[in-house]
């Protein structure tokens, strides 16, 4: 039947063009012997026709359809269950943070250091106990301490249930996604995804191969000073991840210990909180124990620099360092640093040099934004405080000058670099060497710069990576007493042990 119309398609159309044809020759035939009004008049005649002929050859075609029906065969994707399985993969993720568990370690940590204190107290009671005032006064310390024991193992007894659940939670979810996923995959007729994964194994056992054929070398070391733990190898993982007691609060501040403390107060931690617009600080805060900072619990609390915030000689800006039982940092609104000393609760200051950038105009910088009133950082280390700054002759570089400890404190040595100040997030001492980090990404910064006083040596290439816990690091500040490096990440205290290789003359 469809032969038969597409014949009678073509006829008619043929048919058209003949009459067409006979009807062009018949006007030329007439119109050479009509004058000019005849010719207006035939052409009316000849044009009503053609309209005709072509109506109908347009009704012929049209009236002849061909329509095809197709038929899937293959079930339709489920695109909404897929995204499902997205966000259950994306609820996962948030749930198993690292955080969480380094949040359990710190508090096994602190329980281990604890521990050992209380041993110690209760067979000193033991031996010592003459019945009287001292006995009164060892049971009332040995109380206290149980006390904060007792608040640890609550906290560490609550973040357990709270892990158990999540893990509880986490693994269900994770079977769940695992049956989807399995069921998503029998969409794949074409085996694309059994390809993908084919090609991605082939292509890291290709990376396997090449780093076997050529082994990465080491990076130079950097050079060795007079450092009694070796040379700066690496850093670990997080070991301590607390908010204390102010969660999510005071992005702000510095912690961290006393490398030369006072008798009595060798276990003591110390914690500024910039508690005024992120910038300002009146006070500093002391722990008696890693425990008593990670549980929150202040003693023997705050020692106060001046009852009210911001005014002359209150703190300015998160780089502030204890040592001696000083208090060192940027003096308010001037280009000094101001030493606090907690037993007069007196300050005196030290003006830097002419020059020196203050109040926001020499900050630590990453790449989108400055961390606000970082012009001075001040550094401890085995040696004693140092103070890094920059000034207009220096153009933005950095400076680093020594800090006597003299009444009042002076300024011994200055030493310029070729690293833009601005370039840097951070900076710490460690063992006489100057180190500099710069922002990464959100979860990782770098150590990427040292310079040696000594001998006057730039590196750039120090390529040390350090975990973050948080995205940005507000203060950095190594303690000489146990090798840890205290950061402070947007409200949460963090420390790093840093790792040292010990020379062939010295093992």
């Amino acid at each position: 039947m469809a032969g038969q119309s597409s014949k009678g398609q073509f006829k008619a159309k043929t048919t058209a063009e003949q009459m067409v044809t006979v009807l062009e020759q018949m006007g030329h035939s007439l119109t050479s012997r009509m004058t000019s009004a005849q010719r207006s008049n035939m052409k009316l005649y000849v044009i009503v026709p053609l309209c005709v002929l072509f109506t109908i050859t347009q009704q012929i075609s049209l009236s002849e359809k061909c329509v095809c029906e197709f038929a899937q065969s293959e079930k339709t994707f489920p695109h909404d269950k897929l995204e499902r399985v997205q966000d259950a993969a994306s609820d996962c993720n948030s749930n198993l943070m690292p955080q969480k568990t380094i949040e359990l370690e710190s508090l096994l940590l602190g329980l281990d250091r604890r521990l050992p204190v209380l041993e110690k107290d209760v067979s000193m009671l033991e031996k010592e106990d003459d019945g009287e005032l001292y006995g009164v006064l060892s049971l009332y310390v040995i109380e206290n301490e149980m006390t904060e024991i007792k608040e640890l193992i609550d906290k560490l007894n609550s973040t357990r249930l709270e892990q158990e659940h999540v893990t509880a939670t986490t693994t269900q979810q994770l079977q769940d996604l695992r049956e989807e996923m399995q069921e998503l995959e029998t969409f794949d007729t074409m085996q694309v995804v059994k390809r993908q994964q084919a090609n991605q194994r082939l292509k890291r056992d290709l990376e396997q191969c090449k780093n076997g054929l050529h082994p990465t070398h080491q990076p130079t070391k950097p050079p060795h000073g007079t450092c009694p733990y070796g040379q700066f190898l690496n850093i670990s993982e997080p070991r301590v991840y607390t908010a204390g007691e102010y969660p999510g609060s005071y992005k702000y501040g510095a912690w961290g210990r006393d490398p030369k403390p006072e008798a009595g107060k060798e276990s003591w931690y110390w914690r500024v909180i910039l508690t005024s617009s992120n910038r300002y600080a009146h006070y500093v805060r002391f722990y008696s124990t890693l425990s008593s900072l990670i549980i929150g619990v202040s003693v023997p609390g705050n020692v106060q620099i001046h009852p009210s915030n911001p005014t002359t000689n209150t703190i300015q800006g998160p780089n502030n360092v204890l040592y001696g039982g000083a208090l060192y940092y940027n003096c308010y609104n001037k280009d000094a640093v101001c030493r606090f000393n907690l037993t007069s609760k007196i300050v005196t200051t030290l003006d830097l040099p002419k020059g020196t950038r203050y109040n926001a105009k020499g900050n630590f910088c990453n790449l989108e934004e400055c961390y606000q009133c970082t012009d001075l950082d001040l550094a401890t280390d085995e040696s004693g405080v140092w103070v890094v700054y920059t000034t207009t002759q220096d153009f933005g570089n950095l400076v680093l000058s020594k800090v006597e400890e003299d009444e009042p404190p002076k300024l011994r040595q200055t030493w310029r670099t070729s690293v833009f100040k601005q370039a840097v997030t951070n900076t710490f001492m460690a063992c006489g060497v100057l180190y500099a980090t710069r922002y990464v990404n959100q979860e990782v910064e770098e150590i990427f710069y040292s310079f040696n006083p000594v001998t006057g040596e730039e590196r750039f290439n120090v390529g040390i990576f350090m975990k973050k816990l948080a995205p940005n690091i507000q203060a950095l500040n190594y303690s000489p007493v146990d090798q840890m490096l205290h950061a402070y990440c947007d409200s949460y205290m963090v420390s790093y042990k840093v790792q040292f290789e010990l020379l062939d003359n010295q093992s």
